[in-house]
């Protein structure tokens, strides 16, 4: 079970190291963190920041087949002694969410994703 939590912990230190180090940079300010974090904690919120709705709703889609499908399965294996199958559905859940933020992200990026007010509200505003 270790195991697992330390293959995340690699796979997320590697996809930090290539967020920071450049990956999809373009130049000006940038808030394409604000879709990256939406879409970490909710998959697919990122996505429909961005515009994307059909991709949103696959990531979503996803998020709640690996939840749902995970724990059923979970449940009937650890009737058979498979006693740490939810950790592997979280572990799985959680490198889900780690992609569908970094994708949301690095579209963002691309995108010149920027969020702001002026006098006549809150604006969302992209640079193609």
């Amino acid at each position: 079970m270790s195991r697992v939590f330390i293959v995340v912990a690699i796979l997320v230190s590697l996809v930090g190291v290539m967020t920071v180090t450049g990956f999809a940079q373009t130049s000006g300010p940038s808030d394409a963190w604000i879709p990256g974090l939406a879409s970490f904690i909710i998959p697919g919120l990122g996505q429909m920041l961005n515009d994307q709705i059909d991709k949103a709703i696959i990531h979503f889609g996803v998020a709640v087949g690996i939840s749902i499908g995970g724990s059923i399965a979970s449940n009937i294996l650890w009737r058979s002694g498979f006693w740490y199958g939810y950790s592997i559905v979280g572990g799985v859940y959680l490198l889900w969410s780690v992609y569908s933020g970094l994708d949301a992200y690095n579209v963002a990026k691309e995108q010149g994703f920027t969020l702001g007010m002026t006098g006549d509200g809150l604006t969302l505003g992209y640079s193609f």
